[in-house]
């Protein structure tokens, strides 16, 4: 929707008698240089960054304070639950599994034993009798 030539008019009619408070320009300009001032003098180096930290540090309020110790608990709860300690294992001295080698017929045997007609009761592998 584009605004009609008498809506352009009445806002710009409204700009020109809009004005900023009597000194504005005074406080805009004084606080401008004094910026700059303090950019020229600023050091550079270690020095500058030390400054730098300590003056945001002495600017934050308590409530910034709280969330980042909020912010610094949770990383290290994370870390933690990231990557869990690892568990101690005993190794446990290995015992060798006796097992006897069953003849293949007698395996078919066993199997010829087996009941598996639909009447026969019990699971498979029981001997009914």
């Amino acid at each position: 929707m584009k605004p009609s030539v008498e809506q352009l008019e009445n806002l710009l009619a409204l700009r020109r008698d809009e004005r900023p408070e009597e000194g504005y320009w005074k406080d805009f300009l004084c606080e401008f240089h004094h910026h700059q001032r303090e950019r020229a003098v600023m050091p550079s180096g270690p020095q500058a960054l030390f400054n730098k930290v300590s003056a945001w540090i002495s600017e934050m309020g308590p409530s910034k304070w709280a969330y980042g110790a909020g912010l610094a608990y949770a990383a290290v709860a994370a870390m933690f639950l990231l990557n869990p300690r690892p568990a101690g294992v005993e190794n446990e001295a290995s015992t060798p599994v006796n097992y006897e080698e069953i003849p293949h017929a007698q395996e078919i045997q066993l199997l010829g034993q087996l009941n598996t007609s639909a009447d026969a009761q019990g699971s498979t592998g029981e001997h009914i009798h």
